[in-house]
Formats: C-alpha cells, structure tokens, sequence
C-alpha cells in the first residue's frame, strides 16, 4: 500500500489525469462526467489496498487546496447570478434539511436496540451533518459528548455515505434530464414518445444554458494564454484570502472562516482586472476534482467490518431517506433536478460539496446559491441536531 503523502498525491493527480481523459474521448465516461469517474477510482484505489484510507494529502486537499480551489472559482462568478436562483435553491436546502432530520429519526428508532444508549446523541449528529457538512458532526458531538469509539464509528460512516451521495447526486440529474427534455419536447408537439432516446445526455432542458455557457467554458479552457503575470496574481489572492479568513475566523469565532474566505473571494469577483485573469476556473476546477478523488479514496467498505454495521446502516438510512423527501417532494413541488441535487450535496457536504457538485456538472447558476446555502446549513444544523437530539431521547430514552 502507498502511504508515502507524495506518492498519495502522485497517484491521485493520475487518477485525475485518467478521469479527465475518459470524459473527453469516451461516450459512457463523458454521461458519467470526470468528477463521478475520479471518485470511482480512487475508491476503488483504496479499497484494493493501493492507497490508503486516511493520510496527511487527503487533510490537505480537504482543506487549504479545496479552499483555493473555491476561491479561484469564485473569482469567475458574477454575484448577480444568486439573484436568479437564490429562493429556488433555499427552497430545495430546506427541503432537504426536513429530510435529514426525518431520516436520522427513523434510523434512531429502528436501530436503537442494536446501537444502543447513545443513539439519541448520534441521531443529532447525523441530522446536524446532512444538515451542513461534517463540522456539524464534530460540535454536536462534543456538545453531546458522544463516547470516543461511536463518535469515531460516526465519522468513517459519514466518510462513506458523503461519497456515495456525491456519485449519487452527479448521476441523478443526467440520468433522468434526459427523459424529461424528451418529454417536454413530446408534450409541445402533441404527443408522447414511445421510445426514450439512446442517448439521455442528448436532451438536455436548456433553461439556463445561455447564463451557463460562459462560466462553463472557464471552468474547462482558459480562454488564452495564461501569463506569469496571471498566475501570480492568483498565488497572492488565493494565499492572502485564506490568511486573513483563518484570521477572521479565529477574532470572529464562531463564525467560521468559510464564510469570510467565500465573502472575501466575492468581493475581489466584481473588480474587472481580478475576473479577467486567465487560468482562474481551470485551475479551481483541478483543485475540486482532486479533492474528490481523495474524497473516494477515503471510503475504505472494508471499515465497516471495524465500525460496525449498525453504524454504517444508520448512515445509509439517513441519506435514503433523505434523497427520497428531497428529490421526490421537491419534484412534486416543481423544483427542478439540478437544483435538488445541489442543495443536496450542500446538506450532506456543506458549501464546498455543494460547489464541486455545481463545478463538475456545469450547474453555474446554482454555483453561489449553493455555496450560500451550505454556509446557511452550518448554523441551521447544529440547531436542527440539537432538536432531533432531544426529541429522539424522549421517545426513546437514553
């Protein structure tokens, strides 16, 4: 097994490198999309005992590099943009924030024999981190001072159910865009189809393509060549934005440093001389990707043997249920799949999930309502934890 920080990062800018390439010459790659296909791979990279569960470059990537990379994205968005999806999207997060807080319920109730005491603590966690991201599971849990060894149990689980939903949500919209554009188009032409088209990525509803396409193309192309000029602009705003949010964020506390770093970046968006470097969205966009690859590699199935079922079934349980309430109520409301599946990744994974969910598929309009919302989720998640927590004990004691 590779555990060598060095050789980690080789191997997983490899698996990147691949993704990238499946994506742009292959048919079934390319549905799929490179950020779906580096997760695959580096889970199954580590699950053949190549890489390993844990190291020091999955820490890193998993913060300062995804952080630069929210910055260098950031930097390509026009803030008008939240304008037009901002209340879509809130709708959507609040959604799917009923729907965590009734999936943990219920996986409360049905393994509380098997888990045991403690259920109600970790019932408030994991609604508090589907709620906003994992920070919501470490500060419930120490407020609640869940014991050491379920508390360690949670996190691996909640590792591998945040990967799993972001495979999930990146294949949800493509699978099913597809047959709804097909059916629209039925539908405006006074008929139904009777047969789907082969190819689902061939129909796609282009409510926003427009809006989409000029951010889209930064995330992929540089539009011209980047100059030394350019990169070293980015060096100075990437390091400047995240020392000086640590630094709010540590004067400001509890305020976390996320929302400074994302407040910060924005600002420095709408000065023209800052949006016109080139190499921005590219280099974000990298960032993102292999954070999601180490995000794959992370999820080790062979810990659910050491975690223990249980836990691992109260994950699962969670997040179905979860997907259930917001993908089928927020469709019956009229809320479209691109938007759901973002709000989504912003409950399970916080803004930074909810951004490499946005950036992967192109979905540029829902880029900063996603980011808002995940920051929305980091306050609204611990009081939804807290609340489930307590309700939970009282039904079934602890």
């Amino acid at each position: 097994m590779i555990t060598d920080p060095t050789a980690v990062f080789f191997v997983l800018a490899g698996v990147v490198a691949i993704a990238i390439g499946l994506e742009r010459h292959t048919r079934v790659f390319r549905a799929l999309g490179s950020a779906l296909v580096g997760i695959l791979l580096g889970m199954l990279l580590s699950n053949v005992g190549v890489l390993p569960g844990a190291s020091p470059a999955y820490d890193f990537l998993g913060g300062p590099a995804v952080y630069a990379g929210i910055i260098l994205i950031l930097l390509t968005v026009d803030v008008r943009s939240i304008v037009k999806a901002g209340p879509t999207m809130l709708a959507a997060f609040g959604v799917g924030a009923v729907g965590s807080a009734v999936g943990a319920s219920v996986s409360a109730i049905l393994l509380a024999d098997a888990i045991g005491p403690e259920t109600w603590k970790l019932a408030g966690q994991f609604t508090a981190t589907y709620t906003g991201g994992g920070v919501n599971f470490a500060a419930v849990g120490a407020a609640l001072e869940t014991s050491g060894e379920l508390f360690s149990a949670g996190i691996a689980a909640d590792v591998m159910m945040t990967a799993i939903w972001m495979a999930t949500c990146l294949t949800v919209p493509v699978v099913f865009a597809g047959g709804v554009a097909w059916r629209e188009r039925g539908a405006r032409a006074g008929r139904e189809p009777s047969v789907a088209p082969a190819d689902p990525t061939a129909y796609v509803i282009e409510d926003d393509a427009e809006a989409s396409a000029g951010l889209h193309r930064r995330l992929f192309e540089s539009l011209g060549e980047v100059r030394l000029h350019d990169l070293a602009l980015m060096a100075v705003i990437v390091l400047g934005t995240l020392g000086a949010s640590d630094w709010l964020g540590g004067v400001l506390a509890p305020i976390p440093s996320v929302l400074f770093l994302t407040t910060i970046a924005l600002m420095l968006a709408q000065i023209p001389a800052v949006r016109a470097l080139r190499g921005t969205g590219v280099m974000g966009n990298y960032l993102v990707l292999i954070f999601l690859a180490s995000n794959g590699a992370m999820s080790v199935l062979a810990n659910m043997v050491v975690i223990g079922p249980p836990i691992v079934y109260f994950a699962a349980i969670t997040v179905g249920v979860h997907g259930v309430i917001v993908f089928g109520v927020g469709r019956l409301v009229g809320l479209d799949l691109k938007t759901l599946a973002v709000a989504s990744q912003a409950n399970v994974g916080g803004p930074a999930s909810a951004m490499a969910l946005a950036t992967a598929r192109g979905y540029t309009d829902r880029l900063l309502p996603g980011v808002a919302v995940g920051l929305l989720g980091y306050a609204a998640g611990n009081y939804a934890g807290f609340a489930v927590a307590s309700g939970i004990r009282g039904v079934i004691g602890g």
